[in-house]
């Protein structure tokens, strides 16, 4: 047992998975027990016969100790994932509904690096993604970033290619981000994004096709509009409102960054902070008035029916009812969205029984790529995380079952013929069928679990007898069907 233990605990290249999780105290006492175990010099025969029994293929064996070495967290660091294969599934599963959507709206994919130069994202101090930043200096004493999101990367891509690049652009991509923020659920410090974007397009048609696509998603994933909805205003009503009040334009992105924190500070806080940045009291009082609203009409009565803001949002809940999912939207002026980049309309999917975070974001941003040294572009795209999707649709009952699926496990019932059963699984994997070759001697009853826990279609028998006539015994695992096919009609 003294050699099980110290395997154990010193070799993490061998079988960790089966450990109970430990917490440091007691892999303290596991780890003194096993070094106590290791200095005895005569273990019992018993003992050695388990040592070597658990040396065979597969297994532990002993090797010399390092009495130094310490136990690591076999947990991954605090908000980030694992993914072993029944969440990968999940996640390819997903995937690959963001891809369908973006075909069917003939998006082409791109990726970005993710690792960016920091200066992608210190656009404005306050933002709370400056602040989230993993950020650090490089070894050529540069300064980056682990990207927090993909726009700022689509932006510096579109600004490379330059002229290059035909107008307008409809690009998406799938990318891996990272921001230093406290855990909650549906909100890590890891997650996946999905992006759409599409450059060079001025009209609010832009916006009102992104929505559409994301309302695509939601019908093909089984949700509904009583389900989820989303949150839709302008940036361009903040805008009039600080105009109406005479406060200088270059305050408009900080004041867009404090609004935003509306549903998660206390309104005095906001308040405070606005007074901070040099707002009257007097505008104060009417910006919350307006961002009380949420109705048209009420927006329009306020602002003016010439207000460029009216108008945007007038076509966008026009186009809503000719795409048909004018149901799954609302105007709501509080939303403004948290990035400093942000210049017209803005929106936000949410579910409606108000339990998580938002699903989904985006908006209308012209004026980004100027700020990387390019050229004013008409732009506009959202960014839809994967952490909040997957908690909304198991409260829903809406996961799938995502068991593995394996067309034929092929199993030599004679270890002498386990190199024509290789040859048989070569066949079959060069006409497309995924294939699971058994490896090493097992009993027929763990061939029978194992097919039904991967949700195999076939069992291929490699049998002396049926080998020597030329042909091998297929059963059909669902019908329960079998009989002996000749190897060259094997399909």
């Amino acid at each position: 047992m003294a050699a099980v233990s110290c395997a154990l605990l010193f070799q993490p290249r061998l079988g960790l998975s089966f450990l109970p999780a430990l917490s440091l105290p007691n892999r303290i006492s596991v780890y003194r027990l096993s070094l106590s175990l290791c200095s005895q010099k005569n273990p019992s025969p018993a003992a050695t016969a388990q040592e070597k029994s658990f040396g065979r293929s597969g297994g532990l064996s002993s090797s010399p100790v390092n009495e130094n070495q310490t136990v690591i967290d076999v947990n991954p660091p605090r908000g980030t994932r694992d993914f072993p294969p029944e969440d990968m599934r999940l996640r390819n599963w997903l995937f690959q509904n963001f891809r369908e959507v973006s075909r069917l709206f003939a998006f082409e994919e791109v990726d970005f690096p993710v690792l960016e130069s920091e200066a992608l994202y210190t656009r404005k101090a306050g933002e709370e993604i400056t602040d989230q930043l993993y950020g650090f200096e490089d070894k050529g004493g540069r300064r980056v970033a682990l990207r927090p999101e993909l726009t700022p990367s689509l932006a510096r891509l579109v600004i490379q290619k330059g002229q290059s690049l035909p107008l307008p652009i409809k690009w998406f991509a799938i990318g891996q981000c990272w921001r230093y923020e406290r855990t909650t659920r549906g909100r890590r410090r890891e997650h996946y994004q999905w992006n759409m974007d599409i450059i060079g397009v001025s009209e609010v048609t832009a916006e009102a096709e992104l929505i559409s696509s994301i309302v695509t998603l939601f019908k093909r994933l089984g949700l509904t509009e009583s389900d989820v909805g989303f949150k839709v205003s302008s940036r361009k009503v903040l805008q009039a409102v600080l105009q109406h009040y005479s406060i200088p334009e270059e305050l408009f992105g900080e004041v867009c960054v404090i609004i935003d924190k509306m549903e998660k500070v206390p309104m005095e806080e906001v308040e405070k902070k606005l007074i901070s940045s040099g707002i009257s009291v007097e505008a104060i009082n009417g910006l919350l008035q307006v961002l009380a609203l949420k109705s048209l009409p009420e927006l329009e009565e306020a602002l003016g029916s010439a207000a460029d803001a009216v108008a945007d949002l007038k076509q966008l809940f026009s186009l809503a009812e000719q795409y048909g999912y004018s149901q799954w939207i609302q105007f709501d002026a509080s939303i403004v969205r948290g990035l400093s980049y942000y210049t017209g309309v803005v929106f936000e999917g949410f579910d409606r029984e108000g339990k998580l975070r938002a699903i989904c974001g985006g908006g209308r941003y012209d004026q980004l790529l100027s700020t990387f040294g390019g050229t004013d572009t008409p732009a506009c795209g959202f960014g839809f995380g994967d952490a909040v999707i997957v908690e909304l649709l198991k409260d829903k009952g809406l996961l799938p079952d995502l068991s593995p699926e394996v067309d034929d496990i092929v199993f030599p019932i004679d270890q002498q013929l386990q190199g024509s059963a290789s040859m048989i699984t070569s066949r079959l994997r060069q006409k497309g069928r995924s294939v699971d070759l058994v490896l090493e001697q097992k009993r027929l009853k763990w061939i029978f679990k194992h097919a039904e826990r991967i949700k195999a279609s076939r069992l291929i028998l490699v049998g002396k007898t049926e080998w020597e006539r030329g042909m091998v015994r297929v059963k059909n695992l669902s019908t329960r069907e079998e009989q002996d096919v000749k190897v060259d009609e094997l399909n």
